[in-house]
């Protein structure tokens, strides 16, 4: 079924339908990491528009803000500040171009060899589980010591948009299936006006149309060295996105454009992105999900959808009406959010059977799973790994350098 000739109203159409699939996760990771909402939506317009330049516009893909660097930009914030955590982000597309290099250089293989699902595994569920205290304190309205909503009334709402996100998840149809995240924000939303817990200040005071206020980075070689291997995560998302949007759609763009050149897009847009003060940007599974639903596989879908993204970033009002999104409905959807993010680590391990009876496996597995949950940390001078950089490091060095199990002798058993 080929779209290339669809009128370019319904091909517009299509882009507006993948901005609202891609939307909830998009603006969730800025309001959760104190970014601004209204680049992040530049940021995935014009992260999506760099990809498909590097890609000759072949693959039907939309990137928008990594659930991946949630974590690490909360801490970095915290240790070195916003600007020197911007630069950081952008120097985060540095691991990108380096695998770009090793994929063009050995080929796929290399990339699989270093990062096996025994690897990728166990770090994607750090990410989800080393995040499962901010989702609670969300949830129950806690902003670091402070009670900003009250208890009950927190808990409540958090519920109540927990509820809904997960019945739209399970027994929605169609587009709807696609959009739990946006459900359960409206859902929530409402609740809180009726138990008045939504602040209108921001809204009136925002103009309706307003350039977003960029940020101006710093280069701090502290958090940017924290900050890079916080990377190896999205680019195995970014290889299993490539995979799964290539099998829905019938093609291997592995091969073609190639995925040296999927890598050096993804890269380069989170490169820009961080420059100007945006999340960084990775493949979105969602909207491969809309894609296999609406079997629409023009890659001028995504350039239309990047557009609205970045028309949308103008719109004060729009930004300002974001940002009252009251905490305890974030919570409540992260707490959904970030345990299927474990999940996904869990299905890894068992799509590819990894055998955690091998003493081998279990050792890597375990040792990345408490080190990065456990939050261990490890500084020399002013280098500092945390969390996910240090346990994603930590798996790959373990897989590299723990000897190979002796063969058991027959009749061992």
């Amino acid at each position: 079924m080929s779209h290339t000739h669809d009128p370019v109203w319904r091909t517009a159409l299509s882009g507006a339908q993948i901005l609202f699939v891609a939307f909830g996760a998009t603006v969730l990771v800025p309001l959760l990491t104190g970014l601004n909402p209204s680049l992040a939506l530049l940021g995935a317009g014009v992260g999506t528009l760099i990809f498909q330049l590097c890609t000759k516009r072949q693959v039907p893909i939309y990137l928008g803000s990594s659930f991946a660097f949630i974590a690490p930009v909360i801490y970095s914030v915290q240790t070195w500040g916003m600007n020197a955590t911007l630069g950081a982000l952008a120097a985060a597309s540095f691991f990108y171009y380096v695998a770009a290099a090793l994929v063009k250089w050995r080929g796929v293989g290399l990339i699989h060899k270093l990062l096996p699902p025994v690897v990728i595994g166990p770090v994607v569920m750090v990410i989800g589980l080393g995040l499962a205290q901010v989702a609670v304190s969300m949830a129950t309205g806690k902003a670091g010591d402070a009670q900003v909503v009250p208890y009950e009334t927190a808990i409540a709402v958090a519920a109540i948009s927990l509820l809904a996100t997960m019945l739209t998840a399970i027994r929605a149809r169609g587009l709807l299936k696609l959009v739990p995240i946006l459900v359960g924000v409206a859902v929530g939303y409402t609740v809180s006006l009726l138990v008045g817990i939504v602040d209108f200040s921001k809204v009136t005071a925002a103009a309706w149309i307003a350039v977003p206020e960029f940020g101006t980075p710093e280069f701090n070689l502290a958090a940017i060295l924290f900050m890079i291997p916080v990377a190896i995560a999205p680019i195995v998302e970014h290889v299993g996105g490539i995979l799964a949007i290539g099998s829905v759609a019938g093609k291997d763009f592995t091969e073609s454009p190639g995925l040296h050149r999927t890598l050096l897009g993804d890269g380069l847009a989170v490169n820009v992105v961080g420059l100007f003060g945006g999340p960084p940007v990775t493949t979105y599974g969602e909207v491969t999900g809309a894609v296999m639903l609406t079997k629409n596989y023009n890659p001028v879908v995504m350039t239309w959808a990047a557009g609205f993204a970045i028309l949308m970033a103008f719109v004060g009002k729009f930004g300002a009406l974001l940002q009252t999104i009251p905490m305890p409905v974030m919570g409540g959807i992260m707490v959904l959010l970030f345990g299927s993010i474990a999940g996904i680590g869990l299905k890894t391990l068992l799509d590819a059977k990894v055998n955690l009876s091998s003493a081998r496996n279990l050792c890597i597995v375990s040792v990345t799973l408490v080190t990065g949950i456990g939050g261990l940390g490890v500084t020399i001078g002013s280098f500092s790994l945390q969390g996910i950089s240090l346990c994603g490091v930590l798996a790959v060095l373990l897989n590299l350098l723990l000897p190979a199990e002796p063969a058991e002798p027959d009749g061992a058993h």
